[in-house]
């Protein structure tokens, strides 16, 4: 099976290149913007090819190259309060790219499944009575992101619907993991903790809002559940991806405070709450549980240790 990761180089294309190596069965290509792979364990098993999913001909190339059984569209502007400060960019980024892709296929007369990284993030204000989140949950985004990823989700069903494109489309709730940019929440409190313990930072941690209460999963496991997704899911389905439990953000951070022997200060930052959020999210999984057998299988606690031990070896 010949795979294509677009967006390899960002923090779940890494980790999902390192799954799909992991069985001989895969080859791997993967699609970036720069000449070098941000992973240099990965730099001699991986097909790179540069190229902008903004130009169509260099999809065109690149697909016509490398003939994809399973093509997996990670590429994306996936940071929500940049999508604020910018939301065009991340509209035209995470549409114009995919529609690239789309087009790019049908010109070539190519067949590839297509597994489209979407986002929780759609489902957006989410009442007491909608938990837990299923697909059939109406589309409400409160954030630019949210709407772009809604969009990508559209347009791969109308694509299949209209085109017969064989799509997949996850929606994924937040996964959390080593690796992963200090722009996403656990990971920021992990960087902070790690900056405190080696004195470059004063012991003050800076916080958004601790209260919204969140479904969380290892990247680990949620690029497992890409994989079983492309094997065993069916086309033209949406699949919520998530633990279908929900914890606090304040529980992030105390559990990351409870593995440093440093007394750290919590202070509030305006600067990190958002303009518009949702109080508790959780999903339903049980479709792409019955589809595929995914359970997620790493605990949460081991999750926060594995992303702390990697800012503490930055």
């Amino acid at each position: 099976m010949r795979a294509i990761i677009t967006g390899i180089n960002g923090f779940v294309g890494g980790h999902l290149a390192d799954h799909l190596l992991s069985d001989s069965s895969w080859s791997v290509w993967g699609i970036a913007r720069q000449s070098t792979l941000a992973l240099a364990h990965l730099r001699e098993r991986v097909s790179l090819v540069i190229a902008d999913l903004e130009h169509p001909s260099e999809l065109d190339d690149v697909l016509r190259h490398a003939q994809p059984d399973v093509i997996f569209h990670l590429a994306a502007q996936s940071n929500v309060p940049r999508s604020f400060a910018d939301p065009q960019q991340t509209l035209q980024t995470n549409i114009n790219g995919q529609i690239n892709l789309f087009q790019s296929v049908l010109r070539l007369k190519q067949n590839p499944l297509i597994v489209i990284a979407g986002s929780q993030e759609i489902y957006g204000q989410v009442r007491p009575e909608d938990l837990p989140i299923d697909e059939a949950t109406p589309l409400r985004p409160v954030n630019p992101y949210a709407v772009s990823k809604a969009t990508q989700d559209l347009l791969a069903f109308q694509f299949h619907i209209s085109h017969h494109l064989r799509t997949i489309r996850l929606r994924p709730f937040n996964h959390i993991g080593p690796r992963q940019s200090d722009a996403f929440v656990a990971a920021a409190f992990a960087a902070q903790v790690a900056k405190i313990e080696r004195g470059e930072q004063e012991p003050v941690m800076r916080v958004g809002n601790l209260a919204a209460e969140r479904d969380f999963t290892d990247v680990r496991d949620m690029v497992r559940a890409y994989v079983l997704a492309a094997t065993h899911g069916q086309v033209g389905t949406a699949y919520n991806i998530g633990s279908e439990r929900t914890v606090s953000i304040r529980w992030i951070l105390d559990t990351l405070l409870g593995l440093s022997a440093c007394e750290i200060q919590v202070e509030t930052d305006p600067a990190r709450m958002r303009p518009a959020d949702v109080p508790r999210v959780v999903s339903n999984c049980s479709l792409f549980r019955d589809h595929t057998g995914w359970r997620p299988q790493i605990p949460l606690e081991q999750t926060l240790r594995d992303i702390l031990d990697d800012w503490r070896a930055t």
